[in-house]
């Protein structure tokens, strides 16, 4: 591992040990964070399976009803059926945090809540069929919804997995070796530097000791 390109003094020194131990706190959070979000995408990802089982076989379900109404229905008479829509949905998409992840909440709002207002037409002139398909469409809407929502936190949480994964590596892998070593170069340079400082004193000691014998004689 490479050593930081630093002077190897006693106030670099300080300041890479303040900077290993926010490192080593920063690695810690990077990682139960990371764990969290790892838990949570897990639980979206079941959710997510569940859902969409559930959301294509109601939208099979009503798709051969769908078929059975056009065959015995003449197109122009189920578009007639079908223009004017009596119910109306308005969706407003809000945003929830999860762990610095800002994932969508869709709050759809209905404009009644008869749920008889999902037939734009009478009873009298159309099969059971059309009746069928229309119901399972309007029932599976909000889970429809749901599958909507939870796949997209999936991708966002995704992604932020990855971009945190990315960070604990670096951290584990790259800056935190980094300082250690810096260091302990540092370390070593200073006690080096120290042995060297006190070989010199014992020799200027050494010196001063035999100029006074000298003098004494």
């Amino acid at each position: 591992m490479s050593v930081l390109s630093v002077n190897p003094n006693r106030m670099e020194l300080t300041n890479l040990k303040r900077k290993l131990v926010t490192a080593l706190r920063g690695h810690k959070l990077l990682k139960d964070k990371r764990d969290e979000l790892m838990r949570q995408f897990l639980e979206l990802v079941r959710e997510n399976k569940a859902l969409r089982l559930e959301v294509e076989s109601a939208i099979k379900q009503a798709n051969n009803s769908m078929a059975l109404a056009r065959s015995v229905m003449q197109n122009e008479v189920l578009d007639v059926a079908l223009r004017l829509p009596k119910q109306q949905l308005h969706l407003e998409i809000e945003t929830r945090n999860v762990m610095s992840v800002l994932i969508p909440v869709f709050k759809p709002e209905f404009k009644t809540a008869d749920s008889g207002d999902v037939y734009s037409y009478g009873y009298a002139f159309t099969p059971f069929d059309l009746d069928s398909a229309i119901k399972a469409l309007s029932d599976i809407l909000p889970k429809l919804l749901r599958l909507a929502e939870v796949e997209k936190s999936c991708q966002l949480m995704a992604a932020e997995i990855e971009k945190t994964r990315r960070r604990v590596n670096a951290l584990e892998h790259v800056l935190i070796p980094q300082y250690q070593e810096t260091i302990k170069y540092i370390t070593m340079k200073l006690e080096e530097n120290e042995r060297g400082n006190i070989t010199r004193l014992m020799k200027v000691k050494d010196m001063m000791l035999a100029q006074a014998h000298q003098y004494g004689r």
